[in-house]
């Protein structure tokens, strides 16, 4: 039915090639790019359908471009860095491709977690009749369709938004990222911002948490509030909400380790000189750290990250949870990458599976909350990631 271009060999990468090439009767044709052609080829041979491999610098446009206008995709998948967003959107403007992302662009140098800058594409993609979706990933990504399908079925108005992140596994490593060092660290270690009654209200990093007890046997854990971007779209597009935040959770042994790394200087992304060169300790100390794709077969326990809305419906207050837990190991039996990967890769493919089979059409740039949640939702459950939910009240 359509063809699809996926962008970045990484753990998520490898999990989207699997699940495209799963689905022969919407991704007829799947090529897989990345800067390493390596990664693409052993990405490639895992799979029990042969897909086209190719070496691509994502950072260079006119590569995108003459790419692009060889293989002749519906759309493209975007999961390399997102320093990266701007220029695979230039290059699908050139080329007049669909986009699909999975986070909002970041600066090298300015880990600024907004979405202006993609969003000041709208009038262009659209003018050129084709459709970007920005951060069809889990989170932001599901828990934007999460929130959707709440005010759809459940809410006259939502008040309260919290998105729980939580992360049960153990790698048994002593300090290790479950994905790219440099943009995990870079989340963690900026302050927090909430939403709360029409403004934004900023905190240190990690200085709010509480304790939530989780479902599917994992218990308790301690989380802690930060920034997340789809908190930026999903208040711009269900206005009622008066309060949103994000929480996740981390384990003492990372918050031990990563406040060293912080205190020693390891974490900052300003250059300093070293022998006679100009090096980034934190992307020096993603140099040193395990590959996150190594992490699969040692990844034990659940992930469970879900939404929590309380709101009106029908004059009376209703409280509800709505969530998925994925398991590391079987998401590692499945792709080859443990449940982080997986909870990314999937919804990125279901995500291009809306837009080529036209559940979801526009043109323009558009966030995952924009669309009927409804069959996006049936996908979740159809292709690994089925969903729960709770009423809490109401």
């Amino acid at each position: 039915m359509g063809k699809v271009l996926i962008i970045g060999a990484g753990g998520v990468g490898q999990v989207t090639a699997h699940k495209c090439a799963q689905v022969p009767e919407v991704f007829s044709d799947i090529m897989l790019a990345s800067r390493t052609l390596s990664k693409c080829e052993q990405i490639a041979a895992q799979l029990k359908r042969p897909i086209k491999t190719a070496r691509v610098d994502a950072d260079n446009v006119s590569e995108l471009v003459t790419l692009i206008r060889d293989f002749k995709p519906d759309c493209i998948i975007h999961v390399a860095l997102p320093y990266q967003n701007l220029n695979i959107m230039e290059a699908c403007l050139e080329t007049g491709t669909n986009y699909i992302d999975t986070a909002n662009y970041e600066t090298p140098d300015n880990p600024n977690f907004c979405y202006d800058l993609q969003w000041k594409y709208h009038d262009s993609f659209k003018d050129r009749g084709i459709m970007a979706l920005l951060g069809s990933g889990f989170d932001p990504g599901v828990t934007n369709v999460f929130t959707a399908y709440a005010k759809k079925h459940y809410f006259d108005e939502m008040h309260e938004l919290d998105i729980i992140d939580c992360n049960a596994g153990d790698h048994g490593q002593p300090f290790a990222t479950n994905f790219n060092p440099e943009i995990n660290i870079r989340e963690i270690t900026s302050n927090g911002r909430f939403y709360e009654n029409g403004e934004w209200k900023e905190t240190e990093p990690l200085s709010l948490s509480r304790t939530y007890d989780f479902p599917e046997g994992i218990g308790e854990k301690k989380i802690y509030m930060m920034f997340h971007e789809e908190l930026e779209s999903l208040v711009k597009h269900f206005p009622s909400i008066k309060r949103a935040r994000f929480w996740m959770t981390f384990s003492d042994n990372y918050l031990k380790h990563l406040g060293v790394l912080q205190a020693v200087g390891m974490t900052s992304i300003k250059p300093v000189e070293y022998q006679g060169q100009e090096i980034v300790p934190l992307q020096f100390l993603k140099a040193v750290l395990p590959d996150p794709a190594s992490l699969g077969p040692l990844t034990k326990g659940k992930t469970c990250i879900g939404c929590i809305v309380k709101g009106i419906k029908s004059g009376k207050e209703v409280e509800y949870y709505v969530y998925n837990s994925c398991d590391h190991e079987e998401a590692f039996k499945e792709t080859g990458s443990q449940a982080v990967s997986y909870t990314t890769g999937v919804p990125a493919m279901i995500g291009a599976m809306m837009l080529i089979t036209k559940k979801w059409e526009g043109k323009g740039v558009f966030n995952m909350e924009e669309f009927d949640p409804d069959p996006f939702m049936d996908k979740l459950n159809q292709y690994g990631l089925p969903w729960k939910e709770i009423f809490l009240k109401g």
